[in-house]
């Protein structure tokens, strides 16, 4: 009950005229349509709008409510107002300690927006009211039960449509009043609420009302199936990485360090320190990055580190320079090996080309040819002590299968 006695049940509508119009005064309204027939609060933060407000509850008038088709706009004008509106019924404003004002509001008719008669101090129309004539129950019938199943359904899949007001819907006996509750209820549009509004034949209104909450229901059950299959998709070895990132965590917090963490922050500084090419650079990081993702006992965790610990162990930046003095190789043949010209002259002919185009000469493989005891290993430690490079001796009797030299895919065993 308000100061003087009116509580928005007992204020009555407004009188039309002779012609059927009445006039209200207009409460712009952001984000917000109101229905007849429904109780909802409403806050105002505008000082212009909670003064209607206040006055209209000591008058206790009915006010027009109506949306503004841009929310931001302050002040707004006719021409920015939408052309429906509710005729309400004003609550007493309670204030709250953030300086806004909130009002139970009580909606009654629908009023279309015939003119304007004042804008200043506040906005003052003339409307018709817009009612329906009741459809024949044989109309209706259908369409209100299958508005009342999709409610159904959406309140089960959806959080934000509870059971109470699945409830409260069945028990609406008008099948206007039931769609104009389903627009309230979902979360839909400004637009779509007002085109609600606007839609004056309740068959209509029934129609267009279940219509979206098919789509709703649509949206609702691929969103339930989404997580379902994000659900299922995290098998055992995720939860077990969630775990362990969860533990992580909890052992940077305490000052402890993870000695899975520990061995790949060293493996990270130990790629870093390697000086690989760019492209092998970027594969090693990839499976590092792969390889703490995983969970330590993982079965592919000891083929990545090992990948990455002979990635890390290849000699990438270091290298001998080599000596190309001919005299110093050729002292060096003859003091390794009698006689044998032909062999060290190939030999000598190799390194001068070495000497006068470096860059363009690539290291070619020499073959020697010949029954054992002839001097070929002899011959190849010459040729590195002559070049001032490392020999190393591969013994490669009984290989059938260049596989064997040249290395399977990592994924087998032993492949490395």
């Amino acid at each position: 009950m308000g100061p003087d006695g009116h509580d928005f049940f007992t204020v009555p509508n407004a009188e039309p005229d002779a012609s059927g119009l009445v006039q209200l005064t207009v409460v712009p309204l952001r984000d917000l349509v109101i229905f007849p027939n429904l109780i909802i609060p409403v806050s105002v933060q505008r000082d212009s709008v909670i003064t209607t407000l206040e006055r209209a509850h000591r008058s206790g008038k009915t006010m027009l409510a109506v949306a503004q088709v841009e929310p931001n706009i302050a002040n707004p004008q006719p021409e920015e107002l939408y052309g429906y509106g509710t005729e309400i019924a004003i609550g007493r404003p309670a204030h709250m300690p953030d300086g806004s004002v909130t009002v139970m509001v009580q909606g009654r008719r629908r009023i279309e927006i015939v003119e304007y008669t004042q804008e200043r101090p506040q906005l003052i129309a003339v409307g018709r009211p817009r009612e329906s004539a009741p459809p024949l129950p044989a109309q209706t019938d259908a369409l209100v039960r299958v508005t009342l199943d999709l409610f159904r359904q959406c309140a089960e899949l959806s959080d934000s449509v509870s059971e109470e007001l699945y409830v409260q819907a069945m028990n609406i006996k008008d099948p206007g009043a039931l769609a104009d509750m389903v627009a309230l209820a979902m979360d839909l549009a400004l637009s779509d609420r007002q085109a609600l509004l606007e839609t004056v034949d309740v068959v209509d209104r029934l129609r267009q009302a279940s219509m979206i909450l098919g789509q709703e229901l649509e949206v609702l059950e691929l969103t339930q199936r989404i997580n379902m299959q994000v659900e299922q998709s995290m098998d055992s070895g995720q939860r077990e990485m969630f775990l362990r990132e969860q533990m992580r965590a909890i052992q940077q917090e305490l000052g402890e360090m993870d000695p899975f963490q520990q061995e790949l922050n060293e493996l990270r500084e130990q790629i870093i320190e390697a000086h690989m090419p760019e492209e092998v650079f970027e594969k090693a990081m990839k499976e590092l990055t792969r390889l703490s993702m995983m969970p330590p006992m993982a079965p592919e965790v000891g083929i990545i580190r090992s990948y990455l610990d002979w990635l890390v162990e290849l000699p990438w930046w270091r290298a001998s320079e080599d000596n190309l003095d001919i005299a110093h190789a050729q002292a060096v043949l003859d003091a390794d090996h009698y006689g044998l010209p032909k062999i060290k002259d190939r030999i000598l002919e190799h390194i001068a080309v070495r000497q006068l185009a470096p860059d363009r000469m690539k290291s070619p493989i020499l073959c020697f040819v010949g029954p054992p005891g002839t001097g070929k290993t002899s011959m190849g430690k010459s040729i590195a002590a002559a070049l001032g490079r490392e020999f190393v001796r591969v013994s490669l009797g009984g290989v059938r299968d260049e596989a064997e030299i040249r290395g399977h895919r990592r994924t087998y065993i032993g492949a490395l």
